[in-house]
């Protein structure tokens, strides 16, 4: 399967996601599937992942079992519907421990995943500070 495409549209992949899945039910106008990229592309934003915090869906083991379901958007498959794979993937495998959904309520873990999302982008590797080389 190929990569997505930068230039390629939210339309197009929703399109393509439509033609795959043309048996499913609809919720609201959208497949499973399209409601489903859009929730796991939030879960990149360490501040909503602080606000799920707040709101103790942590704490309910059905929604826990969720998350572990929707890691197979790690799959490259499914991979090429993120917009931004890396801090979405790494942040949907920071949330199957448990640590983590505790330490996420903390302003300061925010604030470093904040900076580590930063790096990435920039190409800065979080643990030496260096530019990280991309072969």
């Amino acid at each position: 399967m190929d990569a997505w495409n930068p230039g390629e549209t939210m339309d197009t992949v929703t399109q393509d996601a439509r033609e795959s899945c043309r048996q499913e039910p609809l919720y609201g106008g959208f497949t499973r599937f399209e409601l489903e990229v859009e929730f796991v592309q939030c879960l990149g934003n360490p501040w909503y992942l602080n606000h799920l915090a707040t709101q103790k869906l942590f704490d309910n083991p059905a929604f826990v079992a969720y998350l572990s379901y929707l890691q197979y958007f790690s799959q490259p498959e499914y991979t090429k519907y993120l917009m931004y794979p890396g801090p979405t993937l790494k942040a949907l495998q920071l949330l199957q421990q448990e640590k983590f959904r505790q330490d996420i309520l903390s302003p300061e873990t925010v604030a470093r995943m904040i900076e580590a999302n930063l790096r990435a982008v920039a190409g800065v590797s979080t643990s030496t500070g260096n530019p990280s080389i991309h072969t």
